[in-house]
Parts: structure tokens; C-alpha cells; sequence
């Protein structure tokens, strides 16, 4: 209520004013005129010039009576004048004149003074010195009206109570004593009491205004409803804005409990709050009648406003707003509603019932907060005899599949596999989740999930898929007889031919047969695979290309060249070598004029083609069987032009040497082969050089000029020339023979006796390989190295590719970048290429290098031989440099196209990342879709999961849904306390919404 101060006119005994003689402009002595003339300026509210002239009669007068009179009105004026040591003069005065009978007027004065002024903590303390026993009647019954009103003002009930019961019969000050009495009593919820006062006053119009409100407001708390109502309506119009705002409060709320709900709206919507301020139990009454009334949109603006609700009010409200929610097909709200809920004890039934549609939803659109088989065991553990239990069960069940949550439904299956039902559920949880690990390279568990899959071998489709993803995993872990026993067992299964993957089996197959190098079989399958692939040309293009090496390495050159044109007819990315291979094949079924003619257009046609300089050498070497040698040197000549530094560089010369010498031009021969040891010196063609160009001196009688020329070559030490033959072909049997431990004993020794030997090269390589192979990396790097030291030859790119495999595992970044530039620039085969540039490329990100990342990055997505995986890597990187470096542009595009080839773990990363841009660009529901396919498909990635909650709070505050906002938020914080990160940025978001809303809702404690 508003309470009006009442203002009393309190005359004291001194207000007649007389008339005021002229004054002098100076006055030395005392007179009586004086005190006179001062008490007259007193009674004029002079009071400033009152004391001074009070003052100086006092300083002036030997009269006791006169100085005690002064220096009370002198006080009294400096009370008037709210000069900051009044009261202490007035002290004084009651010290100082303690037989003046103005004392009890002083104290009585000062307290009315203060009284009128407002000042009723200064007024009680004045009141509190005044002898009550000394007042007459009039006097007495003011003193106890105001006393009473002081303690009233201060929150004194019971003292007050006492002093107004005092005038509760006096003729001046009955009325607004009862009026007091009855507003505490009302304050106090003793309406009967609180009843009997007002009616006493009822007549008196200025207490109507009030007591119209009182009545309303007594009616409605004591519950009658329909009173309360009549009494409201009516005092309406006589009210102010916050007693209209409170008494429409009243109306509403009565039609409200006397479920009147179409009548009750206009007067809730009327009302303005406490301050400005609704509570919860506002919101849901409103919210509620909007329910009722079935308009469900404004009642979800309502209830949504009920923030950090915890009592009975608000379960009910939140259960109504899940309801409200999914009756306007807002099923990810409903889910947190019913959550809320279902979470609250206040109504037992409520929460059975909230809990039910809570489960129910969980399972239709997914759980960010926990696995949807724990939501649905968990209502049957606590309602084991509900109605729903049966549904709710069998949910249970599909909800392993649906809920792609496979690793918290199978914790569940683990415990209870027994019954038929789970058994076939434990089946497709195993084989699903052994999918997931798969997708992200782990092998190992992917192979123990298949396992278990065939250990309950309920549903023979999901039987022949588990065979095959077992296979599958063999493969990727290098165990191809184990592959290959999978892929058939899949094959045996009838249903085989219902499945996704029987589609690859041949294919799949065909490749283990490969890996076991059982070439004629792999091609058998090649084949079968090529007669039904229709829609994946990539795969096509390299079973025809692996069917044609198959034939190939079995010697069946015909059907080798049938397939090899098949690759070249569909211009895939392999037609080059398809080409080069057909052609080589002509020469082994002696048709060397078709291999020149192929070998020509191979040249022609792919001048940028990795087999390019092959083709070159491979034509050279035709020309020299055909004899046409002019053609055969010109060929090598345009190979030593294009490519000086290539492998067939050395082998070019040598043979060029060769085909000279064997037309007995020694003169040419020997520049030539003298050129080959110059230039590449220590290799196995300048070894071979220098021992045929001893021949043609031998034949020339020239030995001592040959003696003079091989002084000059530190790789040839012709004493040592057979000790070190011997000594390196013993080493290099045992290698080729695979006797790993004697190879490296063997091979040790001859590098060893001859750092600088003849077969030093070769030795290094087959020593690094020995020791790599026998499970000592650390050991081969030396080796390694040597090889990588020299001019590039045949052992530079598999040495550079396996210290690059080494560094990296030994997390040497420095030296891991320097082997895979030089792989990437050095490699002839593409896959070292790819391994070098995705390893830069990951390298670089690790090390914080964004922009070297990205740069190899984009390398690795423009090369069409790399797989999906790789390229999904190269698409995360770039989006998460762009990210890093505040490129928000970039990393928009990368996430876009990582969404349409990333699987796993990445695929929820793009999906949160739509999400958080949708967020940013206002588009909050298109945000929330997104968020939702991330709690649904993706919902063991855990910190993705929690990162999209935040961003779907963000996006329901935008949506004007405080409730969703905070609750979100408040279910991040407890669930998610494993990552710190996302709970300290909802716990920063929670309170920022908190401190905006508490600005309109008083139940907000922020």
C-alpha cells in the first residue's frame, strides 16, 4: 500500500503573533522592550534575528527568570533554524535552569517541531524526555497520537499499538489511531481484527480511497474469491496507478483460482509488479491462463520468464511449458522442461508424468545431457510399476541404434545381454560402435567390437557386416591372411548380398589377395569387381588398374593390356602410368614397334607425368634392341636435358657409354662413361663405367693412362676392388634372403672395412633396412642418412621417406621438416608425395605455423590421389588456422566443405562450427537445427556436444526464451566439469542473462 504521512497542525502555545515595533538600529542596554520585541520577532518565525537579540538581553540581564526565558527561546530558534548544536542548547538550557518551568515545553516544542518537520527518529527522541504527567488532556493526547505514529514510522508495532490505543476514544485523534491500529493488524493477517478498526473509520472519506484496497486485499487472502472481486472492481476507479496496478493483481488472480480463466487475462496482463517487477508465481498465472486457453505461443513467453524456479509453482509451471512447447512441435525446449520437471519432487505425479515425456522425447530427437538408453532405464528403474513401462522398454531397445550412442548404450548391454531382445541390440551396438573406432583409426578396439558382434549372431545380416569390418580392420592392421579369411566368411553369408558393403567384397578381397602377393587370384577378383561396379569411378579405375599388374606380374601380357586400356579410356588420374605399363607390356609379347609407338605418345601425351622420364629411358633402351642406336642417344640426350638430377640420369649416360662402345666408337665411350664417373661418382653406373672403360683401354694397350685416370676416383681402390666384391655380395645374400640378424652383422662389416667402398650405397640402404625391420629405427638413421647424403639415386626416396616416419615418431620437428620437403620435391611416387605434404601440412599446425599449414593444406586437397580421410584432415587444418588467425571468411568455407566428407569425431566439429557461425549471424533457429543434428548423430563427442549447448542457450536468448537460455546453461555447468573451458564461458553467459533479467523478475537471485 502507499502510506500518506499525516500532517497534524500543531499549534503551539506561543503562536499568536502581535504587532512589531520599529526596531533600533543599535541596542547597548537592556530593556524590557527588548525581550519583547525578540519574543515578537520569535512568534514572526524571525527566528534568526529573534536570537541575536535573545543572546544580548541574556549577556545584558541580571534577571535569573529573564536569562532562563532567553536562553529557552534562543534554543527553540536554533531548532528552527536547524543550526547543527540546537539540541545541545537546548541541553543547556536544562542544565543550566533546571527550576525554569519551560523545561518540559522545551522538550515537548522540539519534539512537535520535528514531528511536523517529518523528522520522526529525532521527534521520538525528544518525546521520550518530555514528563507526560505534567500535560493537559489536549496537550496528553497529542503527545500519545504522535509518539505512536512515531514508532509506527520506525516499524515499533506493539509500541506503537500501546500509544494509539491511548486516544483510541479521543475526539481529535480516534479516527486515524484506529486507521493505524487496523492497517497493522492488516499487515499483520488478522484481517477480523484488522476489520473491526477500518469499519470504525469507514465513513471518514479520507481513509475510503484505502480502505477500498484493504477490503479487496483482506477478501482475496482470506478466500473469498468472488468478494474479492466485487470489492475490487468497484474500488478501481477511485484508485492510484499502483493500487490499480495491485487491485487488478487481486481481480485476476481470484478469477484465476476460481479458474475463470478468459476473465482473469485482461486483469493479470493489467498488472505492473512490485517496482516494476513480476515474480515467478506472475509469470505462471499468466502463463497458465494462456495454456488454458490453448494459446500456447504466449504461454510459453510466460512461462519461459521463470528463471532458477524451485518450489511447487514452478515445477508446474515447467511442466506446462514442456507441454506448451511440444504442442507447437518445439521438441528440443519440451525435452528441457520436461527435464526440469521431471527433476522437482513438490508433485509426485507431475514428475512421473514430466519424467515419461522427458524419456519419450529423448528417444525421438536425441540428449545432449546423457545417453538416451540411461534417460529410458532410469524411468524404469524409478517406476517400475508405471503403466508406460512396457513402451518405455521396448524404446530401450531401438533407442542403441537410433540414438547413435553406442558407446553408452553398449556400458548399459555389457551389464544385461541375456535377454533375446539385447542380444540382438548388444549385436548392432558392437558392429555400430566397432564403425565408430574404425572412422577414427582405431583398429585395434574396431576388430574387438566385430568380435563381439559375431559372438551373438542373432540377425545374420548384421553377422555378414561384422565379417566384413572385421576384414576390413585385418586389412588397415597390416593382417592380410586374417583379412582375407574375414572377407570370405562375409561372402558365405546368404544375406550377404542385402548389405551396403557387398558391393566392395570382390574388390576388398581382391586386395588381400594382393598384399599376400596371390596375384593371379587378386586379378580373378579384379575382374568380378569390374563386371558390377557401376557408380564409384574411382574405384573402377583402380581395380582395372590393379587387375592389369596383376596380369602383368603374372605374365599375362594380353589381358594386361586390355585392362591398362581401360584406365587410359577413363581418363583418371592414373592414365599415365596405365599408359607407360601398356606400353612396356608390347615389348614382353615382342611387339616392339607398338611399345616405341605407346612409349612415343606416352612422351607426347603427359608431359607432366611422373613416368615421363620411365617412358624416355624404357624408349632409349627399345631403340638400342632395335639397333637403332642415333634414335636410342638422342632419346637419352632429351632425358639428360629434362631431367639431370633424375634416377635414369646415371643409367642414361651409362648407356649411351654402352651402345658407343658396342659400336666400337671408344672414343665416345670413354667421354661417356669418364663423364659418368665425374659427375656421379661412387654410384653403381659409374662403377660399371670405370670397369668397362678398362676394357677398351686394356684393348687399346693403353693401361697406363687408365692407371692415371682411376688414381683420380676415391671410389675405386683397384687393390681392394675383389676384397670388397666378396665381402659385400656375402653381406647382401643374407639380406636378400631375409636373414635379418646376419645381414646386419655382415652388412656392418663391410661398411665398416670400407666406408668409401664400391657398394657403399647399396650396403647403407640394405643396413638401415635390416636394422628398421629387426625393430631398431634408432640404429638405421645413420645409415638412412648416408644414403640421403649422396646424389640423388634409387635408395634417395625410400631413405628420405623413412627418416621422415622416424622424426616424426620421435617428435623431432625440426628434422622431420627437413626429410619431407626434401621427400615432397624428390619423390616419384605419389604416395610419398601425399605422406609429405599431409605430414608438413600437420606439422606446421602442431608447431603453430598457421599459414604453412594451410599452405600444405591446400596442397594435399588439390591432389586428387588423396583419400577422404586425409583430405578431411587438410580441411580441418585449414578451418582451424583460420580460426587461430581470426580468419572468420576462411574458416566458414573450410567447416562448410569439411561438413560433406568428414566423418566421426570431425563431422561434429563442422556441425558445431555451422552452428556457432548461424549463431553469430543472428540466425538462431537455423543455429538450433544444427545443434540438435550434433546431440542426435553425434552424441559421444562429448566436448562438441557441450560447446553446441552453450551456442543453442545463446541462440534461445536471442529467441526471447530466458528459461531454455539458463537452463542450458545451468546443465552445462553440472554435466560437463571435465571441461573447464566451456563451463567457466556458460557460468559467464549465465550470469550475464541473469543480471539482464532480474532487472524485470523479482524470484531472480543473481
Amino acid at each position: 500500500m502507499i502510506r500518506k504521512k499525516s500532517l497534524l497542525i500543531i499549534g503551539l502555545l506561543w503562536m499568536g503573533i502581535g504587532s512589531v515595533s520599529a526596531q533600533k538600529s543599535a541596542i547597548y542596554t537592556y530593556s524590557s522592550d527588548d525581550f519583547d520585541r525578540a519574543v515578537a520577532l520569535y512568534k514572526a518565525a524571525q527566528y534568526q534575528s529573534a536570537q541575536i537579540i535573545f543572546d544580548r538581553v541574556k549577556s545584558q540581564s541580571k534577571d535569573a527568570e529573564i536569562q532562563a526565558d532567553c536562553a529557552f527561546y534562543s534554543a527553540n530558534c536554533g531548532i528552527h533554524l536547524e543550526q547543527p548544536d540546537a539540541d545541545e542548547q537546548i541541553e543547556h538550557f536544562v542544565r543550566d535552569y533546571p527550576t525554569s518551568p519551560k523545561q518540559n515545553e522545551a522538550y515537548l516544542g522540539v519534539s512537535r517541531y520535528y514531528f511536523n518537520q517529518g523528522k520522526f527518529p529525532q521527534a521520538l527522541e525528544w518525546s521520550e524526555k518530555v514528563n507526560e504527567n505534567t500535560l493537559d488532556y489536549e496537550d496528553q493526547d497529542r503527545y500519545y497520537f504522535q509518539k505512536g505514529y512515531c514508532h509506527f514510522s520506525a516499524g515499533h508495532k506493539k509500541e506503537a499499538a500501546s500509544f494509539f490505543n491511548k486516544v483510541i476514544n479521543s475526539k481529535d485523534y480516534a479516527s486515524q489511531a484506529k486507521y493505524y491500529l487496523g492497517f497493522m493488524a492488516y499487515e499483520g493477517n488478522d484481517y477480523k481484527e484488522a476489520s473491526k478498526y477500518f469499519e470504525a473509520v469507514e465513513g471518514e472519506e479520507k481513509y475510503e480511497e484505502k480502505l477500498s484496497y484493504f477490503k479487496a486485499d483482506m477478501a482475496f487472502k482470506s478466500g473469498n474469491f468472488q468478494k474479492a472481486i466485487e470489492l475490487g472492481v468497484k474500488a478501481l476507479p477511485k484508485s492510484n496507478a499502483q493500487e490499480k496496478s495491485e487491485l487488478n493483481k487481486i481481480i485476476g488472480e481470484s478469477y484465476f483460482n476460481l479458474k475463470d480463466y478468459n476473465k482473469a487475462l485482461p486483469y493479470l496482463n493489467e498488472y505492473k509488479g512490485k517496482k516494476g517487477k513480476w515474480n515467478n508465481t506472475d509469470f505462471y498465472q499468466l502463463g497458465y491462463v494462456y495454456y488454458q486457453k490453448g494459446d500456447f505461443e504466449n504461454a510459453i513467453s510466460q512461462f519461459n520468464k521463470i528463471i532458477d524456479g524451485n518450489d511447487a509453482v514452478a515445477q508446474n509451471a515447467y511442466y506446462h511449458l514442456g507441454e506448451s512447447y511440444f504442442k507447437t512441435n518445439k521438441k528440443q525446449q519440451a525435452l528441457n522442461a520436461f527435464k526440469n520437471a521431471s527433476e522437482m519432487s513438490f508433485d509426485v505425479k507431475i514428475q512421473e508424468d514430466a519424467h515419461l515425456n522427458y524419456a519419450k522425447i529423448s528417444y525421438e530427437i536425441g540428449n545432449s545431457y546423457q545417453p538416451v538408453p540411461d534417460v529410458l532405464f532410469a524411468f524404469i528403474q524409478k517406476y517400475p510399476n508405471s503403466p508406460s513401462k512396457n513402451e518405455i522398454e521396448n524404446l530401450l531397445i531401438n533407442s542403441y541404434i537410433t540414438a547413435k550412442n553406442y558407446k553408452g548404450a553398449l556400458d548399459l548391454l555389457e551389464k544385461n545381454k541375456t535377454s533375446a531382445q539385447n542380444k540382438a541390440a548388444y549385436q548392432k551396438v558392437t558392429l555400430y560402435r566397432g564403425l565408430e573406432l574404425y572412422t577414427d583409426g582405431n583398429y585395434i578396439d574396431a576388430l574387438a567390437m566385430f568380435k563381439k558382434s559375431l559372438s551373438q549372431p542373432v540377425d545374420d545380416r548384421f553377422s555378414a557386416r561384422a565379417s566384413f569390418w572385421k576384414g576390413e580392420t585385418e586389412y588397415g592392421l597390416d593382417n592380410f591372411s586374417e583379412s582375407l579369411a574375414s572377407f570370405k566368411q562375409f561372402v558365405g553369408f546368404a544375406q550377404a548380398k542385402d548389405t551396403p558393403e557387398y558391393k566392395n567384397s570382390h574388390y576388398n578381397m581382391a586386395y588381400a589377395y594382393f598384399k599376400l602377393k596371390e596375384y593371379d587370384q587378386a586379378g580373378n577378383e579384379f575382374q568380378l569387381y569390374t563386371e558390377s561396379a557401376k557408380d564409384d569411378k574411382v574405384r573402377l579405375n583402380d581395380a582395372y588398374l590393379r587387375l592389369a599388374d596383376c596380369r602383368f606380374v603374372m605374365a599375362k601380357y594380353w589381358p594386361a593390356m586390355e585392362a591398362y586400356n581401360k584406365v587410359v579410356e577413363l581418363k583418371s588420374v592414373d592414365a599415365d602410368y596405365a599408359a607407360y605399363q601398356k606400353a612396356i607390356s608390347y615389348g614382353f609379347v615382342a611387339r616392339n614397334d607398338k611399345k616405341i609407338e605407346d612409349l612415343k605418345k606416352v612422351i607426347a601425351n603427359y608431359p607432366k607425368s611422373q613416368y615421363r622420364d620411365d617412358a624416355m629411358f624404357e624408349l632409349g633402351n627399345t631403340y638400342v634392341t632395335e639397333k637403332k642406336n642415333d634414335e636410342a642417344i638422342k632419346t637419352y640426350d632429351q632425358l639428360l636435358a629434362e631431367s639431370k638430377t633424375g634416377n635414369y640420369a646415371s643409367k642414361a649416360i651409362l648407356r649411351q657409354g654402352l651402345v658407343y662402345y658396342n659400336a666400337e666408337n671408344d672414343t665416345q665411350a670413354l667421354n661417356k662413361f669418364k663423364k659418368l664417373a665425374a659427375e656421379y661418382p661412387k654410384s653403381p653406373e659409374a662403377v660399371e663405367a670405370v670397369a668397362t672403360a678398362r676394357l677398351i683401354y686394356l684393348d687399346n694397350g693403353k693401361i697406363d693412362e687408365y692407371a692415371t685416370w682411376v688414381k683420380t676416383l676415391d671410389f675405386v681402390a683397384v687393390t681392394d676392388a675383389e676384397l670388397d666384391n666378396d665381402t659385400y655380395e656375402a653381406a647382401e645374400k643374407q639380406y636378400l634372403q631375409n636373414n635379418t640378424k646376419q645381414a646386419i652383422s655382415n652388412l656392418s662389416g663391410y661398411v665398416s672395412k670400407f666406408p668409401n667402398g664400391v657398394h657403399a650405397l647399396k650396403a647403407n640402404f640394405y643396413l638401415a633396412q635390416s636394422y628398421f625391420t629387426d625393430g631398431n629405427p634408432d640404429k638405421s638413421v645413420a645409415h638412412y642418412e648416408f644414403v640421403a647424403s649422396k646424389q640423388r639415386n634409387e635408395f634417395t626416396e625410400p631413405s628420405l621417406a623413412r627418416l621422415a616416419e622416424i622424426y616424426l615418431k620421435k617428435d623431432n620437428t625440426d628434422k622431420s621438416i627437413a626429410m619431407l620437403k626434401r621427400l615432397e620435391t624428390e619423390a616419384d611416387f605419389p604416395q610419398n608425395v601425399t605422406f609429405a605434404q599431409s605430414n608438413l601440412m600437420k606439422t606446421y599446425y602442431e608447431t603453430k605455423d598457421f599459414p604453412s599449414a594451410v599452405v600444405y593444406a591446400e596442397k594435399v586437397m588439390a591432389n586428387p590421389k588423396t583419400d577422404n580421410k586425409v583430405k578431411s584432415d587438410a580441411q580441418i587444418i585449414v578451418a582451424r588456422a583460420a580460426i587461430q588467425t581470426g580468419d572468420e571468411a576462411k574458416a566458414r568455407a573450410a567447416y562448410a566443405k569439411l561438413q560433406t566428407i568428414a566423418r566421426g569425431e570431425l563431422a561434429a566439429e563442422a556441425l558445431y562450427y555451422d552452428a556457432y557461425f548461424k549463431n553469430k549471424d543472428g540466425k538462431f533457429e537455423a543455429s538450433n537445427t544444427a545443434v540438435q543434428k550434433l546431440s542426435k548423430d553425434y552424441s559421444g563427442y562429448k566436448y562438441f556436444g557441450a560447446k553446441g549447448l552453450v551456442v543453442m542457450a545463446k541462440n534461445f536468448y536471442g529467441l526471447k526464451d530466458s528459461f531454455q537460455a539458463t537452463y542450458i546453461l545451468d546443465s552445462v555447468i553440472k554435466n560437463f566439469t571435465t571441461f573447464p573451458e566451456i563451463v567457466e564461458e556458460a557460468q559467464k553467459e549465465l550470469s550475464a542473462i541473469k543480471a539482464q533479467e532480474a532487472q524485470t523478475n523479482s524470484s531472480i537471485q543473481n
